[in-house]
């Protein structure tokens, strides 16, 4: 495995990418010396420099994904551009050290260079005609809601509820589906629901009526009330813990 970031190795490809580019700017010089003026200073601005593949990580790291990508030893490619990732991984330094991450910078080198950089990588080249594309929209749900206030969760609760076969079965998920819809509708519409109302609910989520036998039982147990509510509804206990007859405590 290739050694990894080296100050010289950075160095030195940036002394050599500067030297390129003064070579460069000498001959351009020289081409256009006879329509300069003996005065006029001599600028580079960014818009006449080439387009940026990868602005999150600026100009230098594209000179040296460019001078790195041609490079004539295939070997020295690759040292190099490991000593390029860890540079790239410096500049982020939120980047988790994970395996995503360096997927994702190895991703961006070959991107940079155009995918035409021939390296000895531990990733595949990602497949050009897929960047860029937009992922697919998921398919709106186009089922109109009963009751804004419940959303599609509790709709999809009502109807497995009343999915189960069991009688048994059945009434634990619709008590447990109908105590979850009084609790959004009070914090909806800030006013408490009967019982009679939110069974109702139910029946026109599900398109059905309840079974008589469930509904009942329901009303008869009160199976919709809070545990607070059945405490505060029960006869007075005296100080023994025992509750009277007419609801009244006794005295000793």
């Amino acid at each position: 495995m290739f050694a990894h970031l080296k100050s010289n190795s950075i160095h030195k490809i940036l002394f050599n990418i500067q030297k390129i580019e003064k070579m460069n700017e000498e001959n351009q010089e020289s081409a256009n010396q006879p329509l300069k003026e003996s005065n006029s200073a001599s600028f580079n601005y960014n818009t006449q420099r080439p387009k940026l593949t990868m602005k999150e990580y600026g100009r230098n790291i594209q000179k040296i994904a460019d001078y790195i990508a041609n490079l004539e030893d295939r070997e020295q490619r690759t040292q190099y551009a490991y000593t390029l990732i860890d540079l790239m991984r410096q500049i982020n330094p939120n980047m988790r050290d994970s395996q995503d991450t360096q997927n994702k910078l190895w991703d961006d080198l070959y991107i940079m260079s155009g995918f035409e950089i021939d390296i000895e990588s531990p990733f595949p080249m990602p497949a050009k005609d897929k960047l860029g594309k937009r992922p697919k929209m998921l398919a709106y749900n186009s089922n109109r809601l009963h009751y804004k206030h419940y959303g599609r969760n509790i709709e999809l609760l009502v109807e497995k509820a009343l999915e189960e076969e069991d009688l048994e079965s059945q009434l634990v998920a619709v008590v447990y589906v109908a105590r979850l819809m009084k609790g959004f509708y009070i914090s909806w519409n800030k006013d408490n629901i009967d019982d009679e109302t939110v069974l109702g609910h139910i029946e026109k989520i599900s398109g059905k009526p309840l079974p008589p036998d469930l509904v009942e039982r329901i009303k008869q147990d009160r199976l919709l009330d809070n545990q607070k509510d059945k405490g505060k509804s029960g006869g007075h206990r005296s100080k023994s813990g025992r509750k009277s007859s007419d609801g009244r405590k006794r005295r000793n």
